[in-house]
This record gives C-alpha cells, structure tokens and sequence, in this order.
C-alpha cells in the first residue's frame, strides 16, 4: 500500500510517499480504509528526532494521527465494529506507548496511509455519523478533543475575558466559537487576512501577533502555539489571580506565582471523547475550518506546509476517492 512516510529521522521536507506493508488487525483491533487524514505537530515533530531518546522510531515510520475512514477487518475480540462500519479518531504511534493514556490507549499504525490499525477499546475512534462528512471527520478528532480539554480545565464564566494566541489553527478556529457562547469576550491573535474569519467566529477583537499589543488584566489567556518555555509575555496579560491554559511543550517550569498556569493534555478523555465531539460537530456548536487538501501523493508537502506556512485551520489530505492500490 501507499503511504506517507519519514525514511529516517529528519525534517517533513525528506517525507516520501512509499509502498509498505499493509497493516494487519491483531487482538483488539481493527483495520481500517483510510478515506482521509489530517496533519498535527506530532507529524512534524516525532520524526524529527525530538523524542528519540524516550520514544525511538522504526523506519520507515508512517505518520499520522487523525483519521477517517471504514472498517475492513477486526480482531478477536473486538464486538464495537463491523467490517463496513464507518469510524473516525485520534490515534499516536506505538513508539508513544508510554507517554499516552494510562486506561484504554489510542495507539495505530499512522493514518497518512492507504489502511491503519488501530486499537478498538478506546474513547478516542468512533462510529462517524452520516451527518459528519469525511474530511470535516478527519480533521476534528485532535481538535475536538483538545477543545473539550481546554473548555474543561478553564472553567469559563460569562463576561470574563480571553485571550487566545495562535487563534488561526485548527483549534483555535474551533475554540473561539465555544468561548463565545459561554459568554466570553475574546481576544484573539491573528494576521489581517484571517481577521474577519475569528471575528464571524466569534472573537470581539482581534491583533497582531507582536507581544506590545497583548491586552493587559485577561482573566484567562490560552497558548496555543508559543513554545511552553516562553510563556512570560502571555503571563504578562493576565490578572492577578487569573488562569493561563498551554498546549505546548515544553512546560515552563516558572511563571508568576500568582497565576493559575497549567499544561493541558486529555489522552484518557476526561473531558470527554470522540463521541462527544461527533455530537458538537454535528449540532453545529463546534466548526471545523479547513485550510488546505491534499491528495495522499501530496501528503508530503502538507506536512512541509503545516511546519513552515502559515495555516488557518486543518489541512486534510484524501486517501481513498478512487480505487484502492493493492
């Protein structure tokens, strides 16, 4: 089968597209025909040798975490699905064992491929209802749930104000409409170009990117793409008493003593799952936004793409719209 691989540790830019073998579903499992795929940092940043000495790949390493597609194949033991059901989900690589959820991990074979396998007992994949199309199904399954994480661990209250920085991704772009309609008002970073699409979202102000023009006495401030180490500038907007939320690494060790400042990552779904965001998406509360598509011959340079352009929203890439390689 085709897929999208990293021969070596190394930048997106040496990613191929290669014949490897087509994964088998073992116990607890089930093999899935990837329709289409979406790229996330972990695409990027896996190969990049970041985790090598915690987490060392195999080559050549399929990547891809977000998937959606149809169930060709399940293991024993698995009663969840059938062969034709229709999934969709988040998964990491096997190599991140460790490091994920501690009950019922997302572990799979990369999702930038032609089939994957993934395991079955997780929050994380799905059944994909008929009412979320294919694409919008692959790009919302880390987007959703790093939404609910956010939304959980913040705590929003009517009339307080936030302030999202990197508000143009994928999960920005599906945060800001949520904060609005818990009665935030939202600060959000973003380039003219992309200001009257966080505003139709539901941002009341946007600015630039450049740390002078940060508000000053947010009561929360979300990071969503500045290093976890520098963070200062951020902390400089908010209250005191005030709650600073980061979905990157790595995490600062030190910040103002008097701010709630906490890393967000949900692996086990406490916040909640897949199903969960299926339902958002479908009730029209949680928008996906796609930037970019790609066929799977393309899949290299939407991972080029995401690591050295600026994006707005998720880029997708289509595995399956013909008939399958063998």
């Amino acid at each position: 089968m085709k897929a999208v691989a990293a021969p070596d540790y190394g930048p997106p830019e040496t990613y191929v597209v290669a014949d490897v073998p087509v994964p088998v579903a073992g116990a607890g499992q089930i093999q899935v025909r990837i329709a289409a795929a979406s790229i996330n940092p972990a695409d990027v940043r896996l190969p990049s040798g970041a985790y090598r000495d915690v987490a060392p790949l195999v080559f050549p390493h399929v990547v891809g975490n977000d998937f959606a597609g149809t169930v060709t194949a399940v293991g024993p033991g698995v009663s969840a699905y059938r062969v034709g059901d229709e999934v969709f989900g988040q998964s990491v690589p096997r190599a991140l064992r460790a490091m994920v959820g501690s009950t019922r991990p997302s572990l799979g074979t990369g999702s930038l491929a032609e089939y994957a396998v993934f395991e079955a007992d997780t929050p994380l994949i799905t059944h994909r209802p008929a009412a979320l199309a294919v694409d919008d199904a692959a790009a919302v399954p880390t987007v959703g749930l790093t939404v609910l994480a956010l939304l959980g661990a913040a705590a929003v209250r009517p009339g307080e104000t936030v302030l999202v920085v990197g508000a143009t991704g994928g999960v920005g772009t599906a945060l800001i409409p949520l904060l609005a309609a818990a009665g935030a008002r939202v600060v959000a970073t973003a380039t003219p170009a992309d200001a009257a699409l966080l505003r139709s979202l539901g941002a009341d102000t946007t600015i630039g990117y450049a740390e002078t023009g940060y508000p000053s006495g947010v009561d929360l401030a979300v990071n969503l793409t500045r290093p976890g180490d520098d963070l200062h500038p951020i902390a400089g907007a908010v209250r005191t008493g005030g709650r600073l939320l980061t979905i990157t690494e790595p995490v600062a060790e030190t910040l103002r003593h008097d701010l709630d400042a906490r890393f967000v990552l949900d692996l086990d779904a406490t916040f909640g799952g897949m199903r969960e965001v299926a339902d958002l998406v479908v009730s029209g509360a949680l928008p996906v936004t796609i930037g970019r598509r790609y066929d799977l011959d393309g899949g290299p340079r939407a991972c080029v793409d995401f690591a050295r352009r600026h994006t707005t929203g998720k880029l997708v890439v289509s595995i399956f719209r013909t008939a399958p390689h063998a």
